[in-house]
């Protein structure tokens, strides 16, 4: 009961855009985590054994560094319980299921979601006929 409750609490999940446009680069494994990346924002920054990604706004990533450009951030505006589940599937399944490319990224607080520009006003109408709220 409980799983179906959360499922059906998923259908419906408000996006707020955050302002700007993202990046998301790749430094190697063992670099320091630069001064570049702090700053206003969304900032994520994670570390595996093979390379130290940060999504950050584009206009704080050099040149020089190995990035992707012109992502677009949505926050998932909640509350969410923490063991809630179906939210992001929610989200990402309209998209996935018609070729957008996505990148998501979750925190303690929340999930953010990443379209690429050039996708956006698509996104925006498949999250909407699948009842997701874009102000």
């Amino acid at each position: 009961m409980t799983g179906n409750r959360s499922v059906a609490m998923a259908a419906r999940i408000r996006l707020k855009q955050l302002p700007g446009l993202y990046a998301i680069a790749r430094l190697e494994a063992g670099h320091g985590i630069p001064d570049w990346a702090d700053g206003r924002g969304f900032v994520s920054i994670a570390r595996t054994e093979y390379e130290l990604s940060i999504t950050c706004l584009q206009e704080r990533v050099p040149a020089a560094v190995r990035q992707d450009r012109d992502w677009v951030a949505f926050k998932f505006v909640g509350p969410f319980a923490f063991g809630e589940t179906g939210i992001v599937l929610s989200v990402i399944r309209p998209l996935s299921e018609n070729g957008l490319g996505i990148f998501v990224v979750s925190t303690f607080d929340g999930d953010h979601l990443l379209l690429k520009t050039a996708d956006q006003a698509v996104a925006a109408r498949l999250l909407a006929d699948a009842g997701h709220t874009l102000p």
